[in-house]
Parts: C-alpha cells; structure tokens; sequence
C-alpha cells in the first residue's frame, strides 16, 4: 500500500519519458504513483528502489517526490505562513504544493510572514492538512529533568489550568495557573524551565528562574519599563496588581522584588507616588 504523507520506500514499475511509476513490491495490489522525470536519480531503471514522500499535486494526484518535507504525518513542526486566503493559511513544508491550513484548525488568526507549530494530518477529503489542535500528536517521553530549560509554543490557554505548551513542539507541557503571569498568547513561542516531570511523563514548567536569578531578569525589565516612560513611571508597588501586571508583564510580588532590587542597587529613588531613575 502507497501510503500518502509519508516517507517510504517504493519500486520502479515503469518508466515513462515524463517520469517514471513507482509502486510497493510487497503489496499485490496494481496502484502505482508518479515520480516526475526532473526527480529521478541517474541510472534509474525498473526495479530500482527509491525513498520517496507521497503527496497529492495541484490536480490532487498523489505524486511521489524525493524531496524531504519539513513534516511528515502524524508529527509537529514550526512552518512559515506564506498565504493567507478565504479558505484557511498557506504554509510553506518545502515542496511546490503549499500545504492548506484550513481556519477551523487555527487557533488564533494567524499572519503572512510568521511562523506557528502545526501538525500533519489527513482530512475527510484524504488531503493533508495542517492543524494547529496538536494535544493529541505530542509525546510524553521527553529527555529532560528538573531544572533543565526549553523552548515551547503555548497551543491552549485554560482559565482554570494555565498554559498548555508544546515543548520543542512535541512534548506534553504545563504553565500551572500560578506561573503563567504576563502578556502571552496563543501560537507563541515561550522559553520554559521544567519544574517537575510527572510520573505520567508530563512536563510541569515555568516561565521564571528560581527567585534569586528571576529577581534580577525582572529588574533588568522593570528598569526598561521606568526608560520608557523618560525616566519616571507614574506608579510604584503599592499599584494595583491589574497596573502592574499590565505595565510590566510581572505579577506584583515579582514586580515588588524587583523594584526592592534596583532600590538596594541604587538605580531608582521612589517619592510622591512615582518612581525615578537615577541617572548614570
């Protein structure tokens, strides 16, 4: 059996002058697929064995290349959107065909130029499609262990959980509800450190370092956030949480260490309801 969407090996049936047909030696069945003359290897001949991918063309033939794409089915890659159209997002996977993203599987709109994690799979009509829903094609055999670190896209955000991600774009991850404080949204891509590998096999991240190192990354932000307002933020600690979180991206116990960081550091003055930079 031909089977599309995947890397196999196939034999060559015969051979044409616009390409040559290939089809599987262990099956009995007659179904053969085109490889196009401008693919095949030197020295071809019946019989030859050749890896190749199967696709369907424009004309939705299946066609055989042996070109390797940036996805095979069932798996999860990062792709560029090349088009987006009243159908769904064109995605470019390396081969001539772009590869449709249809809108119901889009998680959030996605734009011309950037790059989102997508799985392959077949749809009712037997096309491959992507889909950015990936849950059910991550593994949960990862290689990491506590405290190492990771990049991941967020592909769900749940009011009660926190923020599913995709670790290296194939492994089962969690932002718990308590970590994931700050401006994210869906499809982005997030620098995690693993928390704790359940026993399941599940990732338990965080976007922070551990407090001491988190204190002063958040200090280094805070001090971007009072430069940008010319040197004087119009509002310290005693702020609302909603303030904070919205101006800074930190929750306000991160936002308060911080501030407590560059006040022991002698990089700020706080007086009259704001605070000040002190100028170098």
């Amino acid at each position: 059996m031909i089977r599309l969407g995947e890397k196999q090996i196939l034999t060559v049936t015969r051979m044409k002058d616009f390409g040559v047909y290939l089809a599987n030696e262990e099956d009995n069945s007659e179904e053969a697929v085109l490889l196009p003359k401008k693919e095949v290897p030197q020295n071809t001949q019946v019989g030859t064995q050749l890896e190749v991918f199967i696709y369907r063309d424009s004309s939705d033939r299946l066609i055989a290349t042996t070109a390797t794409p940036k996805i095979l089915l069932g798996k999860t890659a990062p792709l560029l959107v090349k088009q987006v159209t009243k159908i769904g997002a064109f995605l470019d996977w390396g081969l001539p065909k772009d590869l449709l993203l249809p809108f119901k599987e889009q998680i959030t709109r996605v734009k011309e130029g950037e790059e989102y994690l997508v799985a392959l799979y077949i749809d009712k009509s037997s096309r491959l499609c992507a889909t950015m829903k990936v849950y059910q094609y991550l593994d949960t055999h990862s290689p990491y262990e506590k405290e190492d670190h990771a990049q991941g896209y967020i592909y769900q955000i749940h009011p009660e959980y926190g923020a599913f991600v995709a670790v290296d774009g194939m492994y089962h991850g969690l932002i718990p509800l308590r970590e994931f404080k700050g401006r994210y949204s869906l499809g982005e891509k997030v620098h995690v450190r693993i928390v704790r590998v359940r026993d399941d096999g599940r990732l338990e991240l965080s976007l922070h370092e551990k407090i001491p190192f988190q204190i002063d990354l958040d200090a280094a932000k805070v001090m971007e956030v009072i430069e940008s307002y010319a040197g004087v933020l119009p509002f310290t600690e005693k702020a609302s949480p909603a303030v904070v979180e919205r101006e800074t991206g930190l929750s306000k116990a991160a936002f308060k260490r911080a501030v407590g960081r560059l006040l022991r550091n002698g990089k700020i003055t706080i007086e009259n309801g704001v605070i000040r930079k002190i100028k170098d």
